[in-house]
């Protein structure tokens, strides 16, 4: 039966939903599920709670946790990513705080903008590490990258390995949901073709039954019938014509128009929530301690399926069955008017043959001049990780549209040096 390596399994909650969804699957209920993570009560925590899953799922599975990761990759069929390199500290506060002394503020902090960058160099020599053991011990597996910033990674990962490497996350299917929602229509009801790269991604088709649903979401735009939480992304549907596919808390990050330390205004009718990220990490350490201690103490564990896609590639490869996933892979002739191999997102077929992505062709022109501009974010911040010249630092920091928009260029490479210097060991030797 398929070997699945969890690589950060101390990511308990995220664990869980991923187990709840493979083990919740007849054809995976017998997986081997090797649990990986550096921290050994994080660990601990996470393979108590797989073996809660598996048995309120009645699933016999084979279990096993090591802090060792060579030992969890063994001939490892799937690896499931979810490392946050340096935690929320010291890193994600120093991603956050330091920015503040320069007037610049973020939302997310975990894709492009100084807070993503960071982020990035932090995190690519670790999983390039990965891929040098998956080359000598599972050459053949299908490696899942859930770690943000995704295009960075993955652009670094197919840069730098053979290992057959594929980026997922929630937004496009999450997003559609929302929308469905908003227009009072099931979701199941709704189809769409999405595609751009990761958190810019725009849905070109949204339909019902071959009805184009799009006139009903300008009217939902005109109307102001939306959630108080998605102001910018109606904002940017009037303005381009489509949808994104990331929340809008993410996407006031990635242009210059909405976070502005000279406009509270914007803010206020954006409804815009500065450091928004390290709130949610307080509040989701405090429930996750006391959830453990229930747990620990017995008591009964949750299991609902998640929108996420690793069960549904881990099944479809494992059965032939074919389903369609949205993934983040090479642009490989996918997108004509985006840069050749950088990460693109498109839907993607999933059979026995592995996962397919589909192509394209070109996007709306203003749709693909937009992607662009964090495109090369992206290119540059992998350009520093690989060849070790911080010169490119300064680079993606001088064209990230948030950060080019409130700093001059003396303070960006001010700001730059300041994240390296707190960084230190975190990040390269540049």
């Amino acid at each position: 039966m398929a070997k699945i390596t969890f690589i950060g399994a101390g990511s308990t909650v995220f664990a869980r939903n991923l187990l709840g969804d493979i083990l919740g699957r007849e054809e995976l209920v017998n997986a081997e599920i090797a649990l990986y993570d550096i921290d050994e009560q994080r660990l601990s925590t996470s393979e108590l709670v797989a073996r809660r899953v598996a048995d309120t799922l009645d699933a016999p599975a084979k279990i096993t946790a090591t802090t060792e990761r060579r030992a969890a990759l063994d001939g490892a069929d799937y690896a499931i990513n979810m490392i946050q390199v340096g935690g929320y500290e010291p890193c994600t506060v120093i991603d956050f705080e330091i920015p503040k002394r320069f007037g610049l503020r973020q939302t997310i902090a975990d894709t492009i903008g100084i807070g993503g960058i960071m982020r990035g160099l932090r995190t690519i020599p670790v999983l390039l590490d990965m891929c040098r053991d998956m080359e000598q011990l599972c050459p053949e597996v299908w490696f899942l990258n859930y770690t943000n910033p995704m295009a960075i990674n993955c652009r670094a990962v197919t840069r730098s390995s053979p290992i057959r490497t594929v980026g997922l996350c929630h937004s496009v299917q999450g997003t559609a949901f929302e929308l469905a929602q908003d227009l009072g229509i099931p979701y199941t009801d709704i189809n769409y073709i999405a595609a751009g790269i990761n958190h810019m991604a725009f849905y070109l088709r949204f339909e019902r039954d071959g009805e184009d649903l799009y006139p009903r979401l300008r009217e939902v735009a005109r109307a102001g019938r939306f959630p108080e939480g998605n102001r910018v992304r109606y904002e940017m549907l009037k303005h381009l014509g489509y949808f994104v596919t990331e929340s809008s808390e993410h996407f006031a990050e990635y242009v210059p128009w909405f976070v502005k330390r000279d406009r509270p205004d914007l803010i206020e009718r954006f409804n815009i929530p500065l450091d928004e990220y390290p709130r949610r990490c307080v509040e989701q350490i405090t429930s996750w301690e006391d959830e453990r201690a229930r747990l620990e103490e017995g008591g009964p564990i949750e299991v609902r399926p998640s929108f996420e896609y690793a069960a549904t590639i881990i099944r479809s490869i494992e059965t032939g069955k074919p389903r369609v996933v949205y993934g983040n892979v090479p642009n490989d002739d996918l997108i004509d008017d985006l840069p050749a191999g950088c990460t693109v997102e498109v839907p993607c077929l999933v059979d026995g043959s592995g996962v397919q992505p589909t192509r394209i062709g070109a996007l709306p022109p203003q749709l693909a001049a937009l992607i662009r501009t964090n495109v090369n974010v992206h290119e540059l911040t992998v350009e520093a990780a690989l060849t070790g010249r911080r010169e490119h630092v300064y680079h993606a920091a001088m064209l990230d549209p948030h950060t080019a928009a409130e700093l001059d260029l003396d303070q960006i490479h001010d700001l730059v040096d300041a994240l390296l210097d707190a960084h230190g060991n975190w990040v390269p030797n540049f």
